[in-house]
Parts: structure tokens; C-alpha cells; sequence
């Protein structure tokens, strides 16, 4: 939620990789996976929600540990220490 802050709207790097792992996964898990999903975003908040409304397949957990693992590596380099991003998961 929210924008990285890392630099101007538009050449942050930070926000740029995030949502580009996101959306990615999001399409590949509809298009590779076959699954169905319910996203919610607002774009001038920097935020994106999605939900699942049957169980997940297995290939739609691999998607979701990728880009997790990815969300990782961003945190580590830009992450609580640099106060631009943190990733919090939360699994209902």
C-alpha cells in the first residue's frame, strides 16, 4: 500500500519492480494457472488487493512463492532499513 517514495513519480525504481511483480504474477496465475482471482487496486494510492475465491491450485502457489521471493530480494535491498518498503503477508 502506498508508493515507495525512493524517487519521483515515474523513475522509481523501487515502485516499478514491485509492480511489475505483482502484476505479473497476477496474469501468469490467470493465464498459467487457470485461476480465478478478484483484485482490487487504486493506482494513485500505490495499492493492490487480490483474493481468491476457490482453494489455490499448485501451480498458483509456486506463482505466489516466486513473487514473494521476489518482494524479498526488493526488501532486502530497499526495505525497513531504507524505510522505502516492507512487505507484510497476510493469509486469511
Amino acid at each position: 500500500m502506498g508508493h515507495a517514495g525512493f524517487a519521483q513519480s515515474g523513475s522509481d525504481i523501487v515502485c516499478a519492480a514491485i509492480s511489475v511483480l505483482v502484476i505479473n504474477t497476477l496474469n501468469s496465475i490467470e493465464e498459467l494457472a487457470h485461476e480465478k482471482i478478484i483484485t482490487e487496486s487504486d493506482e494513485k494510492k500505490g495499492h493492490i488487493e487480490c483474493h481468491f475465491p476457490d482453494e489455490i491450485n499448485e501451480k498458483t502457489k509456486l506463482l505466489m512463492d516466486s513473487m514473494v521471493m521476489g518482494l524479498k530480494g526488493i526488501e532486502q535491498n530497499y526495505g525497513r532499513r531504507k524505510k522505502y518498503f516492507e512487505l507484510i503477508i497476510k493469509e486469511v
